[in-house]
């Protein structure tokens, strides 16, 4: 069984208990890591406060320089990384390697730069407003990107002085740990990052409602953001997070029908739908609806379903049979409630492994389950709308406010139109996404934003001086 990383060292859990990780493609224990304890977090957080005025008042620059050897050593190490991501967490090994570890890698190295940078001083009339580390962070992560989601907090704590105690998920934890071997092979100062894995109501409960932590920055569910938000009132800590998403992808009539309807079943698929600002929802006006959903299904049946490391696989399994039977429901309550079901469903494509096809439902109408809750899961459902007024009422007619996208046959038009949703990130025709630009949610999609300079905003305190 593997140790935590505790003040720069690997350390036994006090708790003597481990859980199983399991590759999700072919259901075999793979590894075991600690199921850490409260005694366990207590002590990270304690280092870490030990670490922080000497980390806070090192020169920018240097923090700088420990980050960027971190983001060269990453990158040095992508192809190992990936193959870890692949096997614990299920991802496509070509989609592991490029976006759930170089992209990390990039946003690491861009954190390197802000460190040294990004202005920590200004004047207003005769005051000088200062921007402080915050202190302590506790950081807990998702699977479904269990490097990036971890890089989008850790990297900004710390080019900003903090120190961090990570709590990543227990179910796909590995390249977590292959970053914590990384700061440690780079010379990152004893205490400055700690890592304790363990389960959310155990470790994450006490890393919350800790007095020495400052701040805590969640990404997970909607459910799970409510109950950390709740245990860090109890202290007046800053809370950042990053939770679920329904989006939608917005299509007008003179749009260019054919690559929106490819581009947003990819975005649906992508991560084998596993993906907090995935276009779950295909919003089509009637008159082309029947050509959109036939369409989609085309794309569909491109989605090639099977092992991760496949050079064929588009699709690989979801991440553990928990996920794989909430899917399995969300397919089943689609169909009792009406919504017909055009591609996929609930049959194992494959004997082993937590895999589900491509799934589409057609005949969605606004209110239903599968239109309103978060899958998480590669399942689309189509609605059509009559009126662009209509269009944007169904689009935010969610609880959530994460991401979307609009085509029209301008980018003029679609940007009107995208100025209207109450949601964080919107893609216009196709625009790519940015991981220098903020990422973060409107409504009960989270609270404060990630990635580039404001990303970095999250983790400063301000002062005023009058002078």
């Amino acid at each position: 069984m593997r140790h935590l990383y505790i003040n720069g060292a690997w350390t036994a859990s006090v708790s003597g208990e481990g859980i199983d990780v399991v590759n999700p493609a072919t259901e075999e224990t793979i590894d075991r890591v600690p199921a850490g304890a409260p005694d366990d977090a207590e002590a990270a957080v304690l280092f870490a406060r030990a670490a922080f005025p000497s980390w806070s008042a090192m020169a920018p620059a240097e923090r700088g320089k420990l980050l960027a050897a971190a983001a060269d050593l990453l990158k040095e190490r992508a192809e190992s990384v990936a193959r870890t991501i692949a096997t614990d967490m299920g991802a496509p090994y070509g989609f592991a390697l490029k976006v759930q570890t170089l992209m990390p890698a990039g946003v690491l190295a861009s954190y390197a730069q802000l460190a040294e940078s990004h202005p920590r001083e200004s004047r207003i009339g005769n005051s000088l407003v200062v921007k402080e580390p915050v202190g302590v962070v506790a950081a807990i992560t998702p699977w479904n990107y269990p490097l990036h989601q971890i890089i989008c907090k850790v990297a900004p704590a710390l080019a900003a002085g903090c120190t961090v105690v990570l709590k990543p998920s227990e179910v796909a934890p590995l390249a977590a740990y292959a970053l914590a071997e990384i700061f440690h092979d780079v010379g990152l100062p004893r205490g400055v990052f700690n890592l304790i894995s363990g389960r959310g109501p155990v470790v994450g409960e006490a890393l919350a409602t800790h007095p020495e932590v400052d701040m805590v920055s969640f990404t997970g569910s909607t459910r799970a953001g409510r109950r950390v938000a709740a245990l860090a009132a109890e202290s007046v800590k800053r809370v950042a997070l990053e939770l679920g998403g329904k989006s939608a992808n917005l299509i007008l009539p003179d749009a260019d029908l054919t690559s929106a309807v490819k581009a947003g079943v990819a975005n649906a698929f992508v991560n084998s739908g596993q993906t907090c600002s995935a276009w779950s929802r295909m919003i089509v006006h009637r008159d082309q609806y029947d050509t959109a959903v036939g369409l989609a299904v085309e794309a569909a049946r491109k989605y090639t379903i099977g092992d991760p490391f496949d050079e064929a696989t588009r699709l690989g399994p979801l991440v553990s049979a928990a996920q794989r039977d909430r899917v399995v429901r969300y397919i089943n309550t689609g169909q009792e409630e009406g919504a017909r079901l055009i591609i996929g469903g609930t049959e194992p494509p494959i004997e082993r492994g937590y895999f589900i096809e491509p799934t589409i439902f057609a005949g969605v109408e606004p209110g239903m389950t599968i239109e309103q809750e978060e899958i998480f899961g590669p399942v689309l459902s189509i609605i059509p709308y009559t009126s662009e007024d209509q269009a944007v009422q169904i689009a935010d007619g969610t609880r959530y406010g994460l991401a979307g996208a609009v085509w029209a046959g301008t980018q003029e038009r679609a940007v009107a139109v995208a100025r209207r949703l109450r949601t964080g990130q919107v893609s216009i025709n196709g625009g790519p996404f940015n991981p220098q630009a903020p990422f973060g949610g409107y409504k009960h999609s989270g609270i404060g934003r990630e990635l580039g300079e404001h990303g970095l905003e999250e983790y400063f305190e301000i002062k005023s001086l009058q002078l």
